[in-house]
């Protein structure tokens, strides 16, 4: 039934061909209309990232010590750099810095940002820079506005602003921040300093909105303010009379930021460059390789508009079905351009093999009947392509990560969408393209891709392989997958994979618009982060430690500063004695009040019996009074709730490299010591303590090891429903079960050779690939099928030679399939590769895995499967209703076989 239904709709399409383009015209207008409707921006919220004990800890401290955490005060760095080696720390860079900040802060959504001025040191309203610690002492006023430090600061000498820019930077505590690492202590000279802006985090909320939201919308816009003037100040605040240049021809000041709205241009920078760079290189790759494989441009044209009628069909799809694209509008474009141009391949190269060339014995069938040939021979092959395809898609639905499931939906989407388009539009079209040229004379008869001289050979020495080492190919393949396999456990984790570097310069000196420009923003971070010391959290991760527990019990904060002690020993911590501006904790801040107050004071060294600082005895009697005396601190790093305290935190100092893997254990180190002092130190205290180390890298880390459990999952999930459902669909259609096991074979081994891929090549398991190793199964399933199923069809067929020689019709599905399998590779390898010509790492480890994936897929079915269908033949075809003329010959050599054989 089956098979009447398939050659009624073969015919129904080769025959009323047109009236097939008129249908398959209208539902893709229809699908341009959903596209219109799509939802690019993805519904997956970052609470579907998996929980675990870190993140909850983070949740935890985020909402009990929201009022005392860095959260309520947002930072905004302005720097001020010269050019042609010039000083940033002259009376003229000074001033035009000041007055870069009156520009600024006479705007009002800058002055409704700003934090109040509480510090009681001059600096303005909440703005410090080397300008205004400078003006405010020669104002003589610890309180002077800042048109007061203007006034000041422009009476002033060169000579005195020099001496004073050198003392201040020597004395001051916040001035070693405000100046790039390579200022020499002893001069006034330095070719950039920067300006701290510092922000509320609910400025300009009234009592009837979202306090939160409102203030980061203020701080935004603010910012915003902060990167539009500077772009200005840098190219026209000479011109305008703000630059007053000295006698010694001081030259002009650049400003810049490296906020959000500096980030969104370097975005736009890099779409820009990748839009410039990489996709005229694949498409010209993909031109380039189809025009040589088909060697026909009409071919070309036909399947490239069943190639993007594919994509807009899904991304159609979703938008009628109102599913977010999400993650699907960049990886779904090039995952299913791949399969379509590898399901074109066959459709073409299978049409070209029933039709036949002018050297052929045969006669030419005609356009419609070799059409219909070819479709039906390789619609069971491009079905299972499908249903196969789609179930290692979707066993991402099981994902805990919303845009995981978003993108294995719209892959599979686009999957269907190839099988539909290639098995009606493409057919149909070719035909009707094809009959126009051969009644003006064009003869549209052309060579399939596996007959030439050169990869005949090439593909038959696997058919050879298989006749004469068949189980030490198996064996070797066996080894080299479960190596790979292996290695799953020793690759590098790494929640997501930052640019460090610019673009090589070989990639910045391609000629004319291939060449990738690096962004200022670039630039500036670079400058930025081998120069200054991180100033704040949003400078960079910073681990916490939430300590629970009794935190009352009298050693607690002895335990917990021992534990600190660890962490500088481990070097997670530069000096567990440094300032709050380093590390906060309850002992950090209970010093800093007590030098402030006397009344704290006394009552921290009466709880300190051994004199060490750090109270010992009566803590709930300390915190009380931390609270008493400095409320906003004693919030940042002790928990109150409902009368009782019930944790404690650490906040370690930024850091804008992040955490590397060595950084992370000895973070973990430190809370396992706080926890268990006695494992490390040798003390022993009453308190029992629970310390869970949280920072954005650990809590990355720790979701990616539940995502990477659930990769494993998933994959074995999928690898089990493939070998069932081609098993099931082997034994219908072909009449043998262990043929569609065998068939299923490469999906296992190309999945671990792919990671022992990984391993060589120093391909990280990041979060993207993580998902796309579950894709792999998508990716590999096509090539296998394809061979298997030819080599099936060559067995039923009724060339006698084939019913009693299997090599030779697995030969011939080698020679025959393996071509347009081969023409698929280079296609879809060479568009992806293109990829590492990308400065991002995440985007050059995608390109890597995806390209591991299409080579190895196509490698193990050319010529790994074959020498397993060539064991299949000898010792399994028995039974399989395959060679039921012929069951005596079951090895093939066209000998009668052994009675068990037969």
């Amino acid at each position: 039934m089956t098979k009447v239904t398939i050659d009624d709709f073969v015919e129904f399409v080769t025959t009323h061909n047109r009236i097939v383009l008129l249908v398959m015209l209208a539902l893709t207008a229809g699908m341009v209309v959903g596209v219109a409707a799509l939802d690019t921006g993805g519904q997956a919220a970052e609470d579907e990232f998996p929980e675990t004990d870190r993140s909850q800890a983070a949740d935890y401290l985020e909402e009990q010590y929201a009022d005392g955490n860095e959260r309520g005060a947002a930072y905004a760095a302005v720097y001020v750099a010269t050019e042609d080696g010039g000083n940033a720390l002259s009376k003229a860079a000074l001033l035009d810095s000041l007055r870069y900040q009156r520009a600024v802060t006479e705007h009002e959504t800058v002055a409704d940002a700003l934090a109040d001025d509480d510090r009681g040191d001059g600096s303005g309203p909440a703005v410090t820079s080397v300008a205004n610690l400078v003006a405010v002492q020669l104002a003589e006023e610890p309180s002077a506005d800042l048109e007061t430090q203007i006034d000041a600061l422009e009476g002033a000498d060169e000579e005195a602003v020099a001496s004073l820019v050198d003392r201040t930077v020597a004395d001051h505590p916040e001035a070693a921040r405000l100046v790039p690492e390579s200022y020499e202590p002893g001069t006034a000279t330095a070719e950039s300093h920067r300006m701290l802006f510092r922000f509320e985090a609910g400025a300009d909320a009234d009592a009837n909105s979202n306090a939160d939201g409102d203030g980061e919308e203020a701080v935004a816009g603010a910012q915003e303010v902060l990167y539009e003037t500077a772009g200005e100040w840098s190219e026209d605040g000479q011109e305008a009379g703000a630059l007053e240049t000295s006698d010694d021809g001081e030259p002009a000041l650049s400003y810049f930021t490296l906020g959000e709205p500096a980030a969104q241009e370097s975005v736009d920078q890099l779409n820009e460059n990748t839009m410039e760079l990489l996709v005229p290189l694949t498409l010209a790759l993909v031109l380039v390789v189809l025009t040589v494989t088909y060697r026909d441009p009409l071919d070309v044209f036909v399947g490239m508009v069943g190639v993007v009628t594919t994509i807009v069909w899904m991304f159609g799809i979703l938008g009628w079905l109102g599913i977010s694209a999400g993650m699907t509008a960049f990886i779904g474009p090039v995952l299913i351009a791949g399969l379509s141009i590898d399901f074109g391949f066959h459709v073409f190269m299978r049409y070209r093999e029933q039709r036949g060339v002018a050297t052929d014995a045969r006669a030419d069938a005609g356009i419609r009947p070799s059409m219909g040939r070819a479709v039906r021979s390789v619609s069971v092959a491009l079905g299972l392509v499908a249903i196969t395809g789609a179930i290692g898609f979707l066993s991402n639905v099981v994902n805990p990560v919303g845009i995981i499931r978003e993108l294995a939906l719209g892959i599979t989407l686009g999957v269907l969408s190839a099988f539909v388009i290639f098995l009606t539009l493409v057919p149909a079209l070719k035909i009707s393209v094809d009959g126009i040229c051969e009644r003006i004379g064009i003869d549209r008869r052309k060579r399939p891709l596996g007959e030439g001289a050169v990869l005949r050979p090439f593909l038959r020495s696997s058919v050879v392989l298989a006749r004469r080492v068949a189980p030490l190919v198996l064996v070797v393949a066996l080894v080299a997958g479960a190596g790979g396999a292996v290695a799953w456990t020793a690759l590098e984790e790494e929640g997501v994979q930052q640019q460090e570097e610019p673009a090589a310069e070989w990639k910045q000196e391609l000629p004319g618009p291939l060449a990738w420009e690096v962004s200022e923003y670039d630039r500036n971070d670079q400058y930025v982060r081998e120069e200054y010391r991180p100033v704040a959290a949003a400078d960079g991760d910073r681990f916490q430690l939430l300590i629970e527990g009794d935190v009352t019990e009298d050693d607690t904060l002895e335990q917990v500063q021992w534990g600190l002690e660890v962490g500088e020993q481990r070097g997670a911590i530069a000096d567990a004695s440094g300032d709050a501006g380093d590390l906060r904790s309850p002992t950090t801040v209970m010093a800093s009040v007590a030098a402030e107050d006397e009344a704290f004071a006394a009552t921290l060294e009466a709880a300190d019996t051994d004199g060490d600082g750090v109270p010992d005895e009566d803590l709930e009697t300390v915190y009380d009074a931390l609270y008493e005396a400095a409320p906003g601190e004693a919030a940042g790093v002790i928990e109150r709730t409902d009368g009782e305290y019930r944790s404690l935190r650490v906040v370690g100092p930024p850091e804008r490299a992040g955490f590397d893997d060595d950084r992370v254990a000895d973070v973990e180190a430190m809370a396992a010591s706080i926890e268990s002092p006695e494992a490390e130190s040798g003390r022993a205290t009453d308190a029992d303590l629970a310390a869970t180390p949280v920072s954005e890298t650990i809590v990355v880390d720790s979701q990616l090891g539940e995502i990477t459990d659930g990769v494993v999952r998933v994959l074995l999930l999928a690898l089990g429903a493939v070998f069932a459902t081609l098993a099931v669909v082997y034994r219908y259609v072909h009449g043998s079960a262990t043929l569609g096991i065998v068939t299923a074979f490469p999906i296992a081994l190309v999945t671990g050779l792919v990671v022992g891929g990984m391993y060589l090549l120093d391909v990280p398991l990041t979060l993207l690939t993580a998902l796309l190793m579950s894709l792999v199964i998508g990716l590999g399933i096509d090539y296998g099928i394809h061979v298997s199923d030819r080599f099936a069809q060559e067995l039923e067929r009724g060339d006698p030679d084939h019913r009693r020689r299997p090599l030779a019709a697995l030969e011939r599905a080698v020679t025959g399939t393996g071509g347009a399998l081969l023409g698929s590779t280079l296609t879809s390898a060479g568009a992806f590769a293109t990829l590492l010509l990308h400065p991002h790492p995440q985007l050059e480890s995608f390109g890597t895995l995806v390209v591991l994936a299409i080579v190895t897929a196509f490698v193990v079915s050319v010529f790994v499967l074959p020498s397993a269908l060539a064991l299949w033949a000898r010792y399994g075809r028995s039974g399989s209703g395959i060679d039921a003329e012929n069951p005596a010959d079951a090895d093939g050599d066209g000998k009668p076989g052994t009675e068990a054989n037969a």
